[in-house]
């Protein structure tokens, strides 16, 4: 008897003190999902706004922003020289680079290039580096004066060809000639001797030679000495200042 109400006391105790315990592991249990649940209640607007902004994305930013990945770091657009001005890169030079040699560089002097001279006429007067414009009288005589209003100092310039160009006195209708002795003289008709290469020198002056003659392979040019009298074509030079005309228009 006393042995049955101690093991009875004992299944009393043990069962008494296991309900609190599973009580408590219950209760934790509980929370455990009321606090989950709250969580993802509370996330889930956060959700809907990411993915609602995503959609909205336009497709142009994704392809741009995929553009700026691709583009290579080091690419650098290219830059003009500091050294050149707006003006120089708008205006035509006259001048263009020699014959390039096999390296790839360009070698020997400047070849001046003439196009802006192709298939005009203009009507100059040719004032020497001597002071002198340059005339043809109604003989065919060549030589200079130091009047401005001379009819017979006004001339035509027809380019012929690339460079090359045939000069007329507008009152005379005589062309400006040299023989192949280096003469300077008036041609009635136009012929060989009335083929003369333009040349713009460094200075600004133009030079006047003959497209077809030489002399021991030299140039021979248009030239009047401090005189105003014309220079024989084998003792001109291209360097000679009495060789340098300034074309003036009228």
């Amino acid at each position: 008897m006393i042995r049955w109400t101690a093991g009875g006391s004992k299944a009393a105790f043990a069962a008494f003190c296991s309900r609190p315990a599973l009580g408590a592991h219950s209760g934790f249990r509980g929370s455990a999902k009321q606090r989950s649940s709250t969580l993802l209640s509370s996330l889930f607007p956060v959700v809907v706004t990411l993915v609602v902004f995503s959609l909205s994305l336009p497709k142009t930013a994704c392809h741009q922003l995929g553009r700026d990945r691709l583009r290579p770091n080091n690419l650098q657009t290219p830059r003009l020289p500091l050294n050149i001005s707006e003006p120089e890169l708008i205006l035509t030079p006259r001048a263009t680079r020699g014959p390039r040699s096999r390296t790839g560089g360009h070698q020997g002097r400047h070849v001046r290039s003439y196009n802006h001279l192709q298939g005009d006429v203009r009507r100059r007067k040719l004032f020497s580096f001597q002071k002198f414009f340059l005339r043809i009288d109604k003989n065919g005589k060549v030589n200079g004066t130091k009047s401005k209003d001379d009819p017979f100092s006004i001339l035509e310039i027809t380019s012929v060809e690339v460079g090359v160009v045939a000069i007329k006195g507008l009152n005379s209708n005589y062309y400006l000639a040299i023989s192949r002795k280096g003469e300077l003289y008036g041609a009635r008709d136009f012929d060989v001797d009335c083929k003369l290469k333009e040349r713009i020198e460094e200075n600004g002056y133009n030079t006047y030679a003959s497209a077809e003659w030489k002399n021991k392979k030299r140039q021979m040019f248009v030239g009047l000495n401090v005189h105003g009298r014309p220079i024989r074509g084998k003792k001109t030079r291209r360097k000679n200042t009495a060789t340098h005309f300034l074309p003036i228009m009228v």
